[in-house]
């Protein structure tokens, strides 16, 4: 059932994914609905919903990443990261999230689903200091776009672009955005059977 939802919704979307990654996907879902029981890592229980919602909205995302490496900033159970890592295995993802319990669920799928292009971090972001700037800086759950400028700003290489996952656009948060910082594109994102709004906006430092 599952299954033919995901084949469907890929084909929708208009993104290719070998039968593996498919496979992989779906454990993962399997994963997230399992420790959710016990962890409480997403307020969505249905499955269906879980497909929709975290699995394909992070997805529709994939085709604008530039780059080969990328962090995903408070990446909870690792959304967008993990499913966006099964669809590129060749980037590398680490994600960063303060929460352990968070954390541990991300390193077990590592394990179960043998991902070698994912790290997790438990880290607060604003304390954390890579060895080298990234490519891309991913973000999906973040209260603002100021607010992720503010605390992201130390994490891209020189050429690298924050990505903010969002759902409607406000034009007052818009407005705060830092002078230092441009919007280089606003994207409208289509998610399979979803009818709320989602945007993806593409951001980089003048400085």
């Amino acid at each position: 059932m599952l299954a033919a939802q995901l084949s469907s919704y890929l084909a929708e979307a208009n993104l290719e994914a070998t039968e593996q990654q498919q496979q992989q996907l779906l454990a993962f879902l399997g994963m997230l609905q399992k420790w959710n029981k016990a962890y409480n890592l997403t307020s969505v229980r249905d499955p269906e919903q879980m497909l929709i919602r975290h699995i394909m909205d992070s997805l529709v995302v994939s085709p604008y990443l530039v780059g080969q490496r990328f962090i995903d900033v408070g990446t909870g159970p690792g959304l967008p990261g993990i499913p966006l890592a099964i669809m590129n295995p060749d980037k590398q993802f680490v994600l960063l999230d303060s929460l352990g319990k968070r954390i541990r669920f991300q390193k077990q799928v590592q394990i179960e689903l043998k991902l070698q292009n994912i790290s997790s971090v438990e880290c607060r972001v604003e304390a954390y200091q890579p060895e080298q700037g990234f490519d891309g800086v991913l973000s999906r759950a973040f209260a603002s776009v100021a607010d992720m400028l503010q605390w992201c700003h130390h994490l891209p290489a020189s050429a690298g672009q924050f990505y903010a996952l969002k759902g409607q656009l406000d034009e007052n948060e818009l407005a705060d955005i830092p002078k230092n910082f441009k919007i280089e594109q606003k994207i409208e994102l289509r998610v399979p059977q979803l009818s709320e709004q989602r945007h993806l906006l593409i951001i980089t430092s003048c400085d």
